[in-house]
């Protein structure tokens, strides 16, 4: 029988392994390739990407954080380096998620500006919105960028153009 965080982030392995095989197709070199003025730029989307899931490790371990003081991670410019980044992200959150119970991720837990609160509600969620949700959404994104560059998108939940079923 699963145990109740199994049978709620049954999907996390899965979502981790398609994060990494659009890192490992990462164009070395080309971080600072953005497609519009008003978007980020390759490098820093990337490490963005790679970083997300050590959010889920910080809303594990923590009742909150304050990101007035949080310092951004140095864009990676390399495959090898995001994914070695990510897979380590990844070995982290799964050891904390390891750790929990159904009573631990029904605490809250706050992201916060000062004395301003931005998003307050209990860990289970969180971990979906804040850290799932966010790392699908910005892969995506990654996806748009690889397909202008010319980079082969790799299927996520299924084939992709550039990998179609064989």
């Amino acid at each position: 029988m699963p145990s109740p965080i199994e049978l709620l982030y049954a999907d996390f392995a899965n979502e981790h392994a398609s994060t990494r095989r659009v890192l490992q197709r990462y164009p070395d070199g080309q971080g600072d390739w953005r497609p519009h003025e008003k978007s980020r730029a390759l490098a820093p989307l990337a490490t963005h990407v790679a970083d997300i899931v050590n959010r889920g490790t910080m809303l594990l371990e923590t009742d909150g954080v304050d990101v007035a003081g949080r310092q951004p991670v140095a864009p990676i410019d390399s495959a090898a380096g995001l994914v070695e980044y990510f897979d380590g992200g990844v070995s982290r959150f799964m050891t904390a998620l390891g750790s929990v119970d159904l009573d631990a991720l029904a605490r809250p837990w706050a992201l916060r500006r000062g004395s301003q609160v931005i998003i307050e509600a209990p860990k289970r969620t969180l971990l979906r919105t804040m850290m799932m949700s966010h790392l699908v959404h910005h892969r995506a994104q990654l996806g748009v960028y690889y397909r202008l560059l010319g980079v082969p998108v790799p299927g996520v939940y299924g084939p992709s153009a550039d990998e179609p079923m064989s």
